[in-house]
């Protein structure tokens, strides 16, 4: 199981996270999908890791969407009343996109009109970003790639990546690989890359096996019921 999955679990089984900014949760496969998941009822309690600026900044270093010394020059430098406004049209931007997930997911994505996604193309056209020639660490023999580099001149630029993994989720994931967690409880979303897409569960460790430990118990209650005076032989 991932492993910050594991701990957040952990944590919200004890009680020690309720919500505020642990580890947080990436199983999705998908950032796009991880950035949905950000609030999420994986065990019995409400989580959300960007309930405030200081978990918008937390959930976006462990995201690895925005890099450690960013977002500590932000946390140094920008009001906590400002972070916390980003924090508010991030949960905004989430709660619109997962709209859309949940209206188009299980199905190939057949768009007519692009004004659908217009609250997106705003903020991508917001975006500063260019690009440079970078030496891939650890790489034999050592080769180039074409990294992204933002320049970070706001605060605001912090929703920068976020859109961006959402767009690229739009334009290059299947949504017909698009699930939600089959758990009852659980809302968790994730891509299905399995061999033949038959992943069911955010987590077998967690939902997988409550669902065979829900279908263990059926199983008895039955076994007894047969046994059971008057039951069937």
């Amino acid at each position: 199981m991932n492993g910050c999955l594991e701990v957040g679990l952990r944590l919200a089984q004890t009680g020690e996270l309720m919500g505020r900014h642990g580890a947080a949760i990436f199983i999705a496969d998908a950032p796009g999908l991880d950035f949905l998941n950000s609030v999420a009822t994986p065990v019995d309690t409400v989580i959300d890791w960007i309930d405030d600026g200081e978990g918008l900044l937390s959930w976006l270093e462990q995201a690895q969407l925005v890099p450690t010394d960013v977002v500590k020059k932000i946390r140094a430098k920008t009001p906590a009343r400002e972070i916390e406004k980003i924090a508010d049209h991030a949960r905004s931007l989430r709660e619109w996109f997962r709209r859309f997930v949940l209206e188009h997911k299980g199905r190939p994505l057949a768009l007519t009109d692009l004004t659908e996604l217009e609250p997106l193309n705003r903020l991508l056209g917001r975006d500063e970003a260019c690009y440079r020639m970078v030496l891939r660490p650890g790489g034999r023999p050592a080769a180039p790639e074409l990294q992204i580099a933002r320049r970070w001149s706001s605060p605001e630029a912090l929703l920068l990546p976020i859109a961006e993994a959402v767009a690229r989720l739009l334009c290059a994931e299947d949504f017909s690989n698009v699930r939600a967690c089959e758990g009852p409880a659980c809302t968790l979303l994730f891509a299905d890359h399995t061999r033949g897409h038959v992943r069911r569960w955010c987590s077998m460790a967690i939902c997988g096996n409550r669902a065979k430990q829900a279908a263990h118990r059926q199983r008895l209650k039955s076994s007894q019921h047969r046994r059971a005076p008057g039951g069937e032989r």
